[in-house]
């Protein structure tokens, strides 16, 4: 599937009313099981460069706490964070971390060493997770499960692996995220080894891809726009 596809797909079950009511009793729009070609930055509305660059930059420092990214921090962070600001899910540290076993080079060494690998993979969550998700008072059960890098035909391919994935601010954000670990992955590999690899396909494979009742307006919006 492309983004584009997702999209008519979410526009069909909004038009039909199949609505899954979560955990929380609120009404959503899901697809379970969703496996698609992120061919594109985002699936409903448009990206917020500024709130980007900034959950970037908060990220890279690697700081577990919500208090740090820069600007208004966004009342999703804080809902999920302890009163003191903790979460798990700083990607930065749990990809770049020494606390986490710096899965970034790990990944890069590995396909310097192995180009055919498959065992490239940095892991985002653990099994601690489940009881780690509520430490504190946060409720934060990080999304991301692992991403696969794969070199095949001169590219630097990466597979992303997700239990839930909200597709209208969580994917565009996380889409940046990966895309960004991805360019840096092809520049740092082609650097060490003198070679000309470009970027190839991410394909997003998600448990739960869902929409919130309280964003059904951009699929709305979206389809008046396009006459579906």
């Amino acid at each position: 599937m492309t983004i584009n596809q997702i999209r008519n797909y979410f526009v069909e079950q909004h038009a039909a009313k199949n609505y899954v009511v979560d955990k929380t009793g609120v009404s959503t729009l899901e697809l379970v099981g969703a496996s698609f070609c992120a061919d594109e930055p985002s699936i409903f509305g448009e990206l917020n460069h500024e709130y980007i660059q900034h959950e970037l930059d908060w990220y890279l420092s690697e700081s577990l706490n919500v208090n740090d990214i820069p600007g208004k921090v966004p009342q999703i962070w804080k809902s999920v964070a302890t009163p003191d600001g903790l979460i798990n899910s700083n990607y930065g540290y749990l990809v770049f971390g020494k606390g986490n076993y710096d899965q970034y080079s790990a990944v890069l060494n590995e396909l310097v060493v192995s180009p055919n690998s498959r065992r490239a993979v940095t892991i985002y969550t653990r099994p601690t997770m489940h009881s780690d998700w509520c430490k504190g008072g946060m409720s934060d059960f990080i999304c991301t499960n692992a991403v696969q890098y794969l070199i095949r035909d001169g590219k630097i391919h990466c597979v992303v692996q997700m239990r839930s994935n909200d597709i209208i601010f969580g994917y565009r954000n996380d889409y940046a995220w990966q895309k960004f670990v991805l360019d840096l992955l092809v520049s740092n590999y082609n650097h060490k080894l003198n070679r000309d690899l470009i970027a190839g396909d991410i394909t997003w494979q998600v448990g739960s891809l869902h929409v919130y009742e309280r964003h059904y307006g951009f699929i709305e919006k979206y389809a008046q726009e396009n006459n579906i």
